[in-house]
């Protein structure tokens, strides 16, 4: 008897943690670059108030991935993995879904008021974006990606405001182009592995093609790198900084869209870029190396 009474106490949070997806929680570290280029990673004050409004993104988008996990309880129970999903199979009421998709948001943009007016509103911005595109606009081409792409933009401006610092334009548009990137590949890997039912689970996939896709890869790709080449020479970043070495993280840049490429068109990857991402080593220790450059430049080399 304790048993069968302690097994449902134990399998709904264990259901509603993994609703949260917290694997999905690695798109916030795109609240540090502005912590890490604006040389206050060292910082303690600064340091605390963006790893707080990393947790408040975190929260607030686990409300955002419940709200649409209920909206797409139909077409995820027809998806060959979506539907092993809390909600999906039924191991999440969706009662407790409700509440704890009101609550995640409610309280994380309560907190972002208390962190900073300025985040607050970024925060509600993204949170109304993603609710749009939760609701409507992912069934429109091409702004379906974008929305995407604004919601890792808004993540980098909110990092900024939550320690009122303003990001450089060029990295805002580099990681526009970045989550770009990432969400071309995500509806190329959809499209593979639903092949002819892929408007079944989700109808925007029936204005793409596999071609189209790869050409919208290629231009993102190649802007990309050169936008972010750009910045690192541009003579408002070597004014702020005193240095030009900067570009010496161009490589890194470099090979780790080239590693996604391979992963997205060899090893049919992508679909979830987070998972692609965190399960692939030579992806990890590029991006380690990068981040290490970075900070002996900006922080040891001026």
């Amino acid at each position: 008897m304790p048993t069968a009474i302690a097994s449902p106490i134990i399998a709904i949070p264990l259901a509603l943690l993994h609703a949260m997806r917290p694997q999905q929680w690695t798109k916030n570290i795109l609240l540090f670059p502005a912590l890490l280029f604006s040389q206050n990673l060292f910082h303690r004050r600064e340091t605390f108030l963006v790893c707080a409004a990393c947790a408040v993104f975190c929260l607030l988008s686990s409300g955002v991935y419940l709200l649409n996990d209920l909206l797409d309880l139909d077409s995820d129970r027809a998806h060959p993995t979506k539907r092993y999903r809390p909600l999906a199979s039924g191991t999440l009421p969706i009662p407790v879904g409700i509440a704890a998709c009101v609550t995640l948001s409610s309280g994380s943009l309560l907190v972002a008021f208390w962190l900073s007016t300025a985040f607050a509103w970024t925060a509600v911005a993204y949170f109304l974006l993603q609710v749009a595109y939760t609701l409507r606009l992912k069934h429109v081409v091409i702004l379906d990606v974008g929305c995407i792409a604004a919601g890792f933009v808004l993540r980098a401006v909110a990092g900024g405001q939550v320690i009122a610092v303003t990001i450089s334009p060029w990295l805002l548009i580099c990681a526009m182009l970045l989550s770009l990137f990432l969400a071309l590949g995500k509806r190329r890997h959809e499209l593979l592995l639903l092949e002819d039912g892929a408007t079944a689970h989700r109808r925007i996939l029936g204005e793409y093609t596999i071609d189209l896709l790869d050409q919208m890869i290629a231009i993102v790709t190649a802007a990309t790198v050169v936008c972010y080449t750009f910045y690192t020479v541009a003579p408002e970043t070597v004014a702020k900084f005193g240095t030009t070495k900067l570009v010496f993280t161009v490589p890194f840049a470099l090979y780790g869209i080239f590693r996604y490429l391979y992963l997205i068109h060899r090893r049919q990857l992508g679909g979830s870029p987070e998972k692609t991402l965190l399960n692939d080593g030579a992806s990890l220790v590029n991006l380690a190396l990068y981040g290490l450059t970075v900070i002996i430049v900006l922080y040891w080399l001026r």
